[in-house]
């Protein structure tokens, strides 16, 4: 019998030390992940791809505000056309931009040696400050459709945008309860990670969704060539504001590209205490 457990060992010894010869690269991959440290070229690429998703996302505000301050008559809060421009630059910014921003904040290298529940608490401010500001432009649209007897809710671009932001809204509510709330068990956290990523990345979908839409809607309506040119005759703000979908469409894939990297990914150390809801972990230490 013990002869046969010798043969077994050396069997598997062998085998481990023949995978190891044969993926030696897979193997290195695997203990730099569990301890967390990554060659230089690996963290060069990541701050690349950062750099370009951060100036992406600020571009795509400058020329949001541009395109409404030049074009759609400025900003105002007075219940007039003034005031709905700041729909379209509240849910760039919030729905959009700080919402990328803070779904990719957890892959910076640099911050995988810090206690990780700050940045949950700093992940979870940036998600209601995003959730607060849509909050704000969907009021800016609805008070002035209200106001000037137009009618709500009725295109497809409404449909996306509301599914986004009930979306994003039932997400950070369940986030709040699974991770942050000394109420939350373990096992709950467990259970609704995977849940809570997938509904980010459709969130993020969806709001593609509705901002493309959005700009095509609106150089429809004030495109119709009566009293502005016609949008099939690509005028300067018609071309405006395709750059700024194609550049909405820059800024979505970089963040979909950096959330889909697996070795850009945050490594896990303590599984048990990943799960477990940071005030509570407070109040136990």
């Amino acid at each position: 019998m013990s002869s046969l457990l010798t043969a077994h060992h050396v069997a598997c010894l062998t085998f481990y030390e023949a995978a190891t010869i044969l993926w030696p690269r897979h193997n290195r991959r695997v203990r730099k992940r569990q301890s967390g440290h990554y060659s230089m070229a690996v963290r060069g690429s990541f701050y690349m791809a950062c750099g370009l998703c951060v100036s992406s996302g600020l571009l795509c505000m400058v020329l949001v505000v541009l395109w409404n301050w030049r074009w759609r008559g400025g900003f105002a809060w007075d219940g007039t056309e003034a005031q709905f421009n700041w729909h379209p630059v509240l849910m760039t910014g919030g729905m959009l931009v700080l919402y990328g921003l803070a779904a990719v904040l957890f892959r910076v290298p640099w911050g995988w040696s810090q206690d990780k529940k700050a940045w949950k608490l700093v992940h979870a401010g940036l998600m209601l400050a995003a959730l607060l500001l849509a909050v704000v432009g969907l009021h800016a649209a609805f008070h002035v459709h209200s106001t000037l007897n137009i009618p709500s809710m009725y295109s497809l671009h409404s449909w996306v945008g509301m599914c986004a932001v009930l979306t994003f809204a039932w997400q950070w509510f369940l986030g709040l309860v699974s991770f942050l709330m000394p109420c939350s068990a373990p096992v709950l956290g467990h259970a609704m990670l995977g849940f809570h990523v997938w509904t980010g990345q459709t969130v993020l979908m969806l709001t593609l969704a509705a901002c493309i839409s959005g700009i095509n809607e609106q150089l429809f309506f004030a495109l119709d060539g009566v009293q502005a040119s016609a949008y099939s005759s690509l005028p300067a703000e018609a071309l405006f504001g395709n750059t700024l979908g194609i550049l909405i469409l820059v800024f979505s894939t970089v963040v979909f590209g950096i959330l889909s990297k697996a070795n850009w990914r945050r490594p896990a150390a303590n599984t048990n205490e990943e799960a477990t809801p940071i005030l509570l972990r407070e109040e136990a230490s």
